[in-house]
């Protein structure tokens, strides 16, 4: 069986040779909702395509990489638990933080692709080779990315660009051959 998914050749191409993905987490990896707790704590709700979308970027060799003016517990859990290694937490100036990434990992912005949702996210996103964002993205945001996901962020939107690029990187088929059986 041959997979599914079909991507316009040109957003291939735009998105062939990433090695790193950027992400954003509030509106991105969660619908943006925070729920606080009576003793202040953050609570977060993520979205397990996602989580897949992830691991299979990381076995493709396609570093994810969080930059996230937030930090909690429940978000370093969450990427603790899918490997991610590369993240900077409680940042709003994103650009300077995802530059030492991509120092650290020996890549450059052509080799970046990067999600985000609202203005924070833009310096990182007008850097990047590869732009996407949710659709509930701010229309700043949404105008300058060069995919715009049909789920919304928390919702499947990570995996969606997750998919691209995988698609991109000759990787898909060869991932996804050993769950079809």
């Amino acid at each position: 069986m041959s997979p599914l998914l079909n991507f316009p050749p040109d957003l291939l191409l735009k998105a062939q040779g990433i090695r790193v993905l950027f992400l954003d987490v509030d509106g991105v990896l969660t619908d943006g909702g925070l729920l606080f707790t009576a003793e202040g704590e953050t609570s977060k709700r993520f979205n397990t395509l996602d989580g897949h979308g992830l691991k299979l970027l990381q076995k493709a060799g396609i570093t994810p990489a969080v930059v996230t003016g937030r930090d909690s517990a429940a978000l370093r859990a969450r990427l603790s638990a899918l490997g991610v290694q590369h993240a900077r937490f409680g940042t709003e100036d994103k650009q300077p933080a995802a530059e030492e990434i991509l120092q650290e990992l020996g890549a450059t912005w052509d080799q970046a692709a990067a999600m985000g949702d609202d203005w924070p996210d833009l310096p990182m996103m007008q850097r990047a080779r590869f732009a996407c964002a949710p659709p509930n993205a701010h229309a700043e945001v949404s105008g300058r990315a060069h995919y715009v996901t049909r789920a919304a962020g928390g919702h499947g939107a990570v995996r969606e660009v997750c998919d691209v690029l995988l698609v991109a990187s000759g990787r898909y088929a060869g991932l996804l051959k050993p769950y079809l059986g």
